[in-house]
């Protein structure tokens, strides 16, 4: 069963990590990707909004889909929603299975298809002008359409 969370409180990459790998013995690799923040063209902050009950479904969907695909022994999925500044963590991805080929490939594709599927909606706040709602962008879908 995977682990997906939709929060806006950070959170700590060491902890979950050891959560998903608590006394367990069957994992020989855990594959990991923390997604920040950054200071793009003079961003002050993201702003990322959401449907609570449409997220979490989509997210647990996705998770669901690589346990199906790949031969996992454990998947967690935090992605964090409000208004976050540059340098701050937004998502984090674990993968774990008895072999690094499952949880490296499992990590890349729960990344690419959160970046296409998962429903959040970000608009950035520079720190002069008006805000902006980002884009969808071609190279996020060709990455995806890969799995």
């Amino acid at each position: 069963m995977p682990r997906v969370l939709v929060q806006e409180a950070p959170f700590d990459v060491a902890a979950e990590m050891a959560r998903l790998t608590e006394s367990r013995h069957d994992i020989g690799a855990l594959a990991s990707f923390t997604g920040l923040c950054r200071a793009d063209d003079g961003l002050a902050a993201m702003v990322l909004e959401h449907y609570p009950a449409m997220t979490e479904r989509a997210l647990t969907r996705i998770a669901e889909q690589a346990m199906e695909r790949w031969p996992l022994t454990g998947c967690t999925i935090i992605h964090r929603v409000g208004r976050l500044t540059p340098g701050e963590p937004i998502v984090l991805v674990l993968a774990a299975s008895a072999h690094r080929a499952a949880a490296l490939e499992a990590c890349a594709f729960l990344m690419d298809w959160l970046k296409t599927r998962a429903p959040f909606w970000k608009r950035e706040e520079p720190r002069e002008g008006a805000p902006r709602w980002v884009e969808a962008r071609a190279e996020d879908d060709a990455a995806a359409a890969r799995w």
